[in-house]
């Protein structure tokens, strides 16, 4: 009999999530190398270069790797010869502690996302509980645990189906992926789950993502199993698709495609797949009563020496003085350095907005956006003396339900986010003569080092979902729709999805 103790577990997922927030797994550091080197689509290179930089300034400075800290969730394996040394909590509160401690930390404080009440109020808890917990009784005298902190813009674009038992696996993958856009920051991985029943293929899924990034060694041994034959067979196949990094087309699309699998009815193929992203995050540890887990940090000198610079060709701009008319010749996919003030906002801000402006209150005290532009963003607590924590940018099509109304009656131009606009909101842009910008999904900390001053303008009681102002020195961006409504997300990955069919013929 293995004796636990509590506080040893507490401690443990405190640590686990603590060192993930700033350590990616080296091996999906190395598989995105690998790619970068790959890669021949300039803007696809570009998007990786900034992810690379990123992760080692993150493991550096202990800082997150996106400003998305995510939804905690968490597999526990209790082994059924295991005991704990009090029963005052259970394995959910036991969790939830140590996810309040670690998200609450004062030397790197990670971001409260979670809101309950979600049909209704959607108010934040402030410390991130509670966290998604799975449990299951194993064969054993240990604790295992997997953990992990996933964003909100890759769960986002989690899929499920239904298929028929003769349908193919892979035509759903490759019909769906697209339909999925770039908000969940690709080059990631897939998680696929297949059998059980619906609301297991999920968990399946889930579960998958905690694994090594190993598809290289699978090409290389050859697949032995039904599992591992889909595993190469989607891997080309969305690859294939030509979608690229952050979504504007290029080689590698996923580092690895992840599966599991369980006995199902005869008359059902449940399969659920779910996306993670730039900045994957999860431990894998166990306890066997000896003490909290020691996860131990990779070395610096791991981290490849990947280094970005902007080209002679980009564009410097002043916010301060930008009118529409200034921004009439920008063009869809060229890189821009931007300086100045601009004002920040995300879903809960641009609904506030639109209830003031239908109610005739106008615009809140001290937000003014004529001619002015607004980041996407909901950043991380600043510490010492940073001007703010990791500030990447969230998946702008949230917004795409207020941008015609903020483009026709706020006076704004342009916007900055990360992923595709619809197309009614490409044509409101278009139509506007406005802009829209993409910033580097899972590259926060790297953004934020742009950002010199913050400071709260506007609705302050909604946390990190209030009106901020920045300014900034050279935040580097891509032009990816442009005032004529030229997209990126559009033309790069057709474009792409040609070329690697070209490439395949030869």
């Amino acid at each position: 009999m293995t004796v636990i103790r509590q506080q040893d577990f507490i401690d443990s997922i405190e640590d686990a999530l603590q060192f993930i927030s700033y350590y990616h797994p080296l091996d999906y550091v190395q598989a995105v190398e690998k790619a970068y080197h790959k890669e021949q689509s300039q803007a696809a290179k570009d998007a990786m270069a900034q992810i690379l930089i990123n992760s080692r300034m993150s493991a550096e400075g202990h800082r997150p790797l996106c400003q998305d800290t995510g939804i905690v969730t968490c597999f526990v394996k209790i082994g059924m010869a295991v005991q704990w040394d009090k029963t005052d909590l259970t394995v959910q509160q036991m969790v939830d502690e140590g996810t309040r401690r670690a998200y609450t930390n004062a030397d790197n404080p990670l971001r409260a996302s979670i809101v309950s009440d979600p049909a209704g109020e959607r108010k934040n808890t402030k410390d991130n509980t509670p966290a998604v917990v799975h449990i299951d009784m194993v064969e054993g005298d240990k604790i295992e645990v997997m953990i992990a902190a996933k964003g909100g813009g890759s769960e986002n674009k989690s899929k499920m189906v239904m298929l028929n038992p003769s349908d193919s696996i892979v035509d759903w993958v490759v019909k769906t992926l697209p339909t999925m856009g770039a908000g969940w920051c690709p080059p990631g991985m897939l998680g696929i789950g297949i059998g059980g029943t619906a609301e297991k293929a999920a968990v399946l899924a889930k579960e998958s993502l905690m694994d090594p990034v190993d598809i290289h060694e699978l090409q290389a041994r050859g697949a032995q199993t039904t599992e591992e034959k889909l595993r190469l067979e989607l891997f080309e196949a969305v690859n294939n698709l030509g979608i690229g990094a952050q979504g504007l087309g290029g080689l590698t699309t996923v580092v690895d495609i992840k599966i599991k699998s369980l006995p199902t009815h005869a008359a059902s193929k449940p399969v659920a797949m779910i996306p993670n992203c730039a900045a994957t995050r999860h431990a894998h540890f166990y306890l066997d009563g000896s003490g909290p887990a020691e996860l131990k940090a990779p070395k610096l000198e791991d981290w490849p020496q990947v280094t970005w610079e902007v080209g002679e060709q980009t564009r410097r701009v002043n916010l301060d003085d930008l009118k529409r008319d200034d921004i009439l010749d920008w063009k869809a996919g060229e890189t821009v350095l931007l300086s100045g003030k601009m004002l920040t906002g995300r879903d809960a801000a641009h609904k506030r907005i639109q209830t003031m402006l239908d109610n005739g209150e106008g615009m809140p005290e001290g937000v003014d956006l004529t001619n002015r532009f607004i980041y996407y963003v909901g950043p991380v607590d600043a510490v010492g003396d940073e001007a703010v924590g990791p500030a990447g940018p969230t998946t702008a099509t949230r917004m795409d339900k207020f941008t015609d109304m903020m483009l026709e009656k706020t006076g704004l131009i342009g916007m900055i986010g990360k992923a595709e606009r619809g197309p009614a909101t490409v044509d409101s842009i278009a139509k506007h003569k406005a802009v829209y910008l993409m910033a580097v999904g899972g590259a926060a900390y790297l953004v934020s080092k742009a950002i010199k001053k913050a400071r709260v303008v506007a609705f302050e009681d909604l946390g990190m979902e209030a009106i901020y102002e920045f300014e900034i020195e050279d935040m580097p961006v891509t032009v990816a729709v442009d005032s004529t409504g030229n997209n990126v997300h559009q033309t790069g990955p057709a474009i792409w999805k040609g070329k690697i069919a070209e490439m395949n013929k030869a």
